[in-house]
């Protein structure tokens, strides 16, 4: 199937039109249904990048460190976010330790290692194995990534309790704050903005090509 550029397609109502340079923080939208067809990203493929490595680090925090310090009577007890899921699977309720689990470790781990695997290459002007199919993995894993929820029912539980002891909050409570303002901003990054990445890679990589053939067309 060949390949045709600067050509959009509605994903509402399949129109195709011709792609015109956008101003800043421009948005196309479809004259006929009203499906945002593309926006200006500016300045953010620049930032995507650090912000990633930054939830990395943040994700490392929050699962590491304890996310609370009870006291009871002279007692203390902490726990992690693995030690928690432990205790629900422990508990017998190994179906909530599984949700638990998926939405707010392993689904959220695996997007930014998705985000981490195809943005390094497009830094040094390549294009990453597998491009098409993580891109629309990290898409269906969107909706799974729930660490807000999470962090909210913590924040509830912290207020409860904090009537019959004391409550500390610990490292991770914190980093998962962090990590919760961090995700929003880059997992609202528009997919669309890793094809338009590419194209650009791969037109600088073809008038190289030129270029070269040109030179060994002179040469001969």
């Amino acid at each position: 199937m060949k390949e045709v550029r600067d050509i959009i397609v509605c994903e509402g109502c399949d129109s195709v039109y011709a792609r015109v340079p956008l101003r800043a923080r421009e948005v196309a939208r479809c004259p006929c249904c009203g499906t945002e067809l593309e926006r200006d990203t500016g300045s953010q493929q620049q930032r995507i990048l650090p912000l990633t490595v930054a939830s990395l680090i943040m994700f490392l925090i929050a699962n590491l460190f304890p996310i609370v310090e009870i006291e009871l009577r002279g007692l203390r007890s902490q726990t992690t976010l693995t030690g928690a899921v432990m205790a629900l699977a422990g508990e017998g309720m190994s179906l909530v330790a599984m949700l638990v689990l998926a939405t707010t470790l392993l689904f959220p781990l695996l997007q930014l290692l998705i985000l981490l695997w195809l943005l390094l290459p497009l830094q040094k002007q390549h294009r990453a194995t597998g491009f098409a199919w993580l891109v629309r993995i990290m898409q269906s894993l969107r909706p799974w990534g729930m660490i807000e929820v999470f962090l909210l029912g913590v924040l509830v539980a912290i207020i409860k309790l904090s009537s019959m002891a004391t409550v500390l909050p610990g490292p991770a409570l914190w980093a998962f704050m962090a990590l919760t303002v961090l995700l929003t901003v880059v997992v609202s990054f528009d997919p669309r903005g890793f094809w338009n990445m590419v194209e650009g890679v791969e037109e600088r990589e073809q008038k190289e090509e030129q270029k070269q053939e040109l030179g060994a067309g002179e040469l001969r």
